[in-house]
């Protein structure tokens, strides 16, 4: 079985701007990779320079169209993981976490790492079932 690269448009263009050799989504069978993506504000592309809540929310908004893009949805996320670069913000990225997984949420792993190349703090991938 072969991959499927799915184009996710507008955070396809927005990473290739990046130069990072990467995928958005990758498809593999009835399995959907989500790849860490900085947080793009909607309106620029560029990185949003917000505070962690927000940062959260774009990023969490941004892996809800990849997977609708991949004809899935949050309901059917398998696990996440979060980088973050600090462990402070732990609780506040809990709080926004849960309103987009309310109810069973996956399995999840949270890393802290020590800088990304751009000025955000959190990336947050995901693997899913169609």
């Amino acid at each position: 079985m072969k991959k499927e690269i799915i184009r996710v448009e507008p955070l396809s263009t927005y990473l290739e701007r990046w130069k990072a050799p990467t995928s958005v989504v990758v498809r593999h069978g009835n399995t959907i990779y989500v790849s860490g993506l900085p947080p793009f504000d909607p309106e620029t592309g560029e990185v949003a320079e917000v505070g962690i809540e927000r940062q959260t929310e774009l990023i969490l908004d941004q892996l809800k169209l990849c997977l609708g893009a991949a004809g899935t949805s949050l309901e059917n996320v398998l696990k996440c993981t979060v980088y973050c670069t600090s462990v402070e913000v732990f609780a506040v990225v809990n709080g926004i976490y849960t309103r987009y997984f309310p109810e069973d949420p996956p399995a999840r792993v949270f890393v802290c790492v020590p800088a990304w190349p751009g000025k955000f703090d959190i990336e947050i991938d995901c693997i899913a079932a169609v």
